[in-house]
């Protein structure tokens, strides 16, 4: 992402995950897990929609942190249809959680975020936080690919995080807005519409990143 990013290897079930972190300028008040679009698609922790997620919440004051999916890059392993790559998220947060410990504080914010397929690694990440009592603060969902996987019920029956945003593009060519629509009305689930955007959201990357904050709006 820039100069200052950091590449790191953490240990997981399938061997080696390569992971990107970058760091706020000041001091940072949570972490920020970012997930990936589809790896056998061409995702990387590089992809721009994951760098400027990334970039949003490295400027809201978190650590952001981009691990590649198994078979990516420096990762081991290979494509596991989202559980794999659940469980690696999981345990890439339990090992920052322990590791950033003492810089972090007390019960730090928690953001959850990801692009696509990786919207969807995120929110199997949200669920079983919640299930464990655990809740995300944040989760960001951008593209959410809820016509490709089973996606789950952001209210479970209460909400997998404190604050949910969703984001899709008015023109996504890959995931139709329409079934992102038909996704979120039965959890009255409100999605941010992106005029003219694509899946890629091609061009508008630098709103995409202002709206994440503009939403964040300084919250806890």
């Amino acid at each position: 992402m820039n100069r200052h990013t950091a590449r790191e290897i953490v240990a997981g079930a399938a061997g080696a995950i390569e992971v990107a972190l970058d760091r706020p300028a000041c001091t940072p008040r949570g972490l920020a897990l970012i997930a990936h679009p589809h790896p056998l698609h061409g995702g990387t922790l590089d992809n721009k929609v994951a760098q400027t997620l990334a970039r949003a919440w490295v400027q809201l004051g978190f650590i952001a942190i981009r691990p590649n999916f198994r078979g990516v890059g420096a990762s081991a392993g290979s494509f596991d249809g989202g559980r794999g790559e659940t469980d690696d998220l999981h345990r890439v947060l339990a090992h920052y959680r322990q590791v950033l410990g003492a810089e972090l504080g007390d019960a730090p914010a928690l953001a959850l975020a990801g692009f696509s397929f990786g919207a969807f690694v995120a929110a199997c990440v949200a669920q079983r936080l919640h299930a464990a009592g655990q809740p995300a603060r944040h989760l960001c969902l951008v593209g959410p690919a809820v016509v490709n996987f089973p996606f789950p019920s952001l209210r479970d029956p209460q909400p997998l995080a404190a604050r949910v945003l969703v984001v899709h593009g008015e023109v996504d060519e890959v995931v139709p807005l329409h079934a992102v629509l038909d996704w979120a009305r039965p959890q009255q689930q409100p999605v941010l519409v992106a005029p003219g955007a694509g899946h890629f959201f091609h061009g508008m990357l630098t709103p995409l990143k202002d709206w994440v904050c503009a939403w964040h709006g300084g919250a806890p």
